[in-house]
């Protein structure tokens, strides 16, 4: 794990489970993702940094947490989706959230300990300590963890080091505490319990005005030798690479805005050449901004920020290189010196999976205890016989104000175990629900099994899901940590395959009569509740997939769904008599065998239907169905066996009606476990085609010809057609366009006369 002091992050792995997957953190405030926003009153929705309910103020606070450590398989969660049948916006949604960046880390030196509240007080490292130390890293090399002297940052534009001119810390990082000089240590501190009652996306929200506060400490810039003073500013999160920037206000625009809000030096190190003005200014300001002045002579002069990339200034021995060969180059250099290294870094983070309520499974963890009662920090995990662990009996599970699990309220007879005349105290924070919906798919194949989560031979036989069909919104959260889950289990062997969903489709939003998203505020939700009670729930199911393709959004219709119940009566009255009292068979369905006709419209509708449903496109397969149900009502005799195909294929779309279709049919049984009807490809075909005729991209007849005609007999047919032979009379046809079995167009001119004047 990276980032912070080599002291500020421990963890105790349990024995038995690999090192990737689980960490206990002790969190203090210097780990974002053990810093948990809490409210005495446990409300879940925070306004204003206050609780909804009761207005309680909500801040963070270090609470130990579990982790599963997502981020070791980070790399192959961005790179397996290239394997997926996925839409492409969510497999870019998903590596977007990964945030899979390529840079390099490098140590800024701080000075030990006490180092900035000692001797003069100005904060600045003492230089032959420095030197010393950069004498060290040239002969050990760069340590994989921090050293407590420096400040670790990562950048993916390592090119831009001479630029940097100041450097940025989070209000949780543990050094903020021990290079704060006394003269600035009030007001850091109160900036550091301002920022705790912010959450994240509040510190990332760009549109608001950069804060922060000098922390009196300054570090030294490896590449130059210079010092820049550090800031606290809460713009920079804890939880994302090192906690730690090198702020260039040239080049990254977070920093420009934060140096010309503190009057900080702002100097360019990437010459842009000559850019388009867009490349700098806000949308809005380009045309008068760039009238007055170039847009590389504003970023030379430090009066815009370059973010793109062009060739070295002011970089000593670099100058004059192009940005990639400067970033190779440099990084080099500094993995020599040891003062840094190429480091890849992702925005995903360590998965917190700790709660601190009531419900939820709880961890089956044991924590030692000395003779004082007191945690030793020694773990063990609940013996295998002993699970699962149930939530205990609790009559008062309600919060108690503190930030300690209710299940700290439990009977000591449920609380403490003894185990070879130790004691333990069990793990009271308990699971998210993450830990049953991020598997559920392999306990369905399985659901009765009590001696394991899922037999291996049916996991093999049914594995992976061949389609999964859900919203969008579960891109970043359900999806990603079910294909985690399910990483883990495939490297322990316990599943047969790497990825647990093989195609995803993703289903379109139905939107109110209005075009607008469905809401009470706006007054158009649709109760389905309503709509089954009106027209049925077949009706209601079969609009829905009517409405159009699978993955569009849609306007509700009330007129719509009115329509597909008419259909739904319409094949109700084409097998039903339905001036019966009781559902009798109509007298037109008889056990006769069926007209080549007839099969041929019947074994169409099967192919079609079936391929539609395959390609999810459920509107086009009902589509096909009306056509047949308006085909077979002109029919006066309706084969038996006929409307039996018929009724299975229109099962899984309506399954209620087709369940009484098929008892009306004469059959006891439920139509579930009748086979799908299969076709006869021979029997998909016409024995005639009808051919649209043109004349100068003009439709001007039809032709019927004997199915599979040659070219040949289809133009002469054309040019025998009477009302064809009439258009051509005395022009000259000086192009045929055929497209086969499909068009005939002439392309015509008049005739030359065939007297000439003289």
């Amino acid at each position: 794990m990276s980032g912070g002091s080599a002291d500020a992050k421990t963890r105790t792995e349990l024995d038995g489970v690999p090192g990737p997957l689980v960490i206990h953190e002790p969190s203090d405030c210097h780990e974002c993702w053990g810093c948990v926003r809490v409210c005495p009153a446990r409300a879940i929705r925070v306004v204003d940094g206050k609780s909804e309910r009761g207005g309680h103020p909500v801040v963070r606070i270090p609470l130990r947490q579990w982790m599963l450590r997502i981020t070791a398989y980070a790399d192959r969660l961005e790179k397996d989706l290239d394997e997926l049948d996925w839409p492409e916006g969510i497999k870019k949604l998903q590596r977007d959230w990964i945030g899979r960046s390529e840079g390099a880390e490098v140590d800024f030196y701080v000075g030990s300990a006490g180092a900035a509240t000692a001797g003069s007080g100005d904060g600045l490292p003492d230089q032959a300590a420095y030197q010393a130390w950069k004498a060290r890293r040239a002969k050990e090399g760069f340590p994989a963890k921090p050293t407590e002297e420096v400040l670790r940052i990562y950048t993916t534009r390592p090119d831009t080091l001479f630029g940097a001119t100041y450097m940025v810390v989070a209000p949780e990082h543990p050094l903020v505490a021990r290079i704060t000089t006394a003269a600035q240590r009030q007001a850091v501190e109160a900036y550091c319990a301002q920022a705790a009652t912010k959450s994240d996306r509040d510190r990332q929200d760009v549109s608001k005005t950069k804060t922060g506060v000098f922390t009196g400490a300054y570090a030294i810039n490896p590449v130059n030798d210079q010092a820049i003073p550090i800031w606290v500013s809460d713009y920079v999160l804890w939880g994302y690479g090192t906690g730690a920037i090198m702020a260039v206000p040239a080049h990254d625009e977070r920093d420009f805005d934060f140096a010309r809000q503190f009057g900080l030096p702002i100097v360019p190190v990437v010459d842009p050449g000559d850019v388009e003005p867009e490349a700098i200014y806000p949308p809005g300001q380009v045309g008068e901004a760039a009238a007055q002045e170039r847009p590389r002579q504003r970023v030379l002069a430090g009066r815009a920020c370059f973010t793109g990339q062009g060739v070295a200034i002011g970089s000593d021995g670099y100058n004059g290189l192009a940005t990639t060969d400067f970033q190779r180059r440099i990084t080099e250099d500094l993995a020599a010196r040891g003062l840094g290294r190429r480091a890849v870094n992702y925005k995903l983070r360590d998965w917190l999976f700790s709660r601190q309520r009531f419900w939820g499974e709880p961890f089956p963890i044991l924590h030692e205890l000395d003779e004082q009662g007191r945690p030793t920090g020694l773990i063990r995990a609940v013996d295998e016989k002993d699970l699962p662990v149930d939530l205990p009996p609790l009559e008062d599970f309600r919060p108690h104000g503190r930030p300690e699990p209710p299940l700290a309220k439990a009977p000591k007879e449920w609380l403490e175990v003894t185990i070879d005349g130790k004691r333990y105290r069990r793990e009271t924070n308990t699971m998210p629900q993450w830990a049953g919906s991020c598997w559920y798919y392999l306990r369905f194949i399985d659901p009765h099994n009590d001696q394991r989560f899922v037999d291996p031979v049916k996991e093999r036989a049914w594995m992976p899901v061949d389609l999964y069909v859900g919203g969008a919104e579960h891109a970043v959260l359900h999806l990603l940590y079910a294909r985690f889950w399910h990483k883990v289990l495939y490297d322990r062997g316990l599943v047969s395959t790497p990825e647990p969903f093989r195609k995803l489709v993703n289903q379109g939003m139905i939107l109110g009569e209005n075009g607008e998203k469905m809401s009470k505020a706006r007054g158009n939700v649709i109760n389905p509740d309503d709509v089954v009670r009106d027209v049925g729930a077949d009706s209601l199911r079969l609009f829905e997939m009517f409405m159009g393709p699978l993955e569009a959004v849609k306007p509700w219709s009330t007129a719509g769904v009115n329509g597909v119940r008419g259909f739904l009566d319409r094949v109700w009255r084409l097998i039903v008599d339905e001036r019966a009292e009781a559902p009798t068979l109509c007298a037109a369905v008889q056990r006769v065998d069926p007209t080549a006709e007839q099969l041929r419209v019947l074994h169409k509708t099967i192919k079609e239907v079936t391929h539609d449903i395959q390609r999810l496109a459920l509107n086009t397969a009902i589509a096909r169905m009306m056509e047949f149900t308006n085909y077979f009502t002109k029919q006066t005799v309706r084969p038996h066996v006929v409307m039996e195909q018929f009724v299975l294929l229109l099962s899984p779309f309506a399954p209620h009606i087709a369940e009484e279709l098929w008892q009306v049919l004469g059959h006891e049984q439920t139509l579930a476990y009748q086979p799908w009807p299969k076709y006869d490809e021979a029997l998909t075909r016409d024995e005639q085609i009808e051919i649209p005729i043109q004349i100068l991209g003009k439709l001007r007849s039809k032709i019927v010809v004997p199915a599979g005609s040659d070219q040949a007999t289809i133009l002469a047919a054309a040019r025998e057609d009477a009302r064809i032979a009439e258009l051509l009379r005395g022009k000259e046809v000086v192009k045929t366009i055929y497209v086969p079995g499909k068009l005939v167009n002439f392309v015509v001119r008049e005739a030359p006369s065939s007297a000439l004047g003289g």
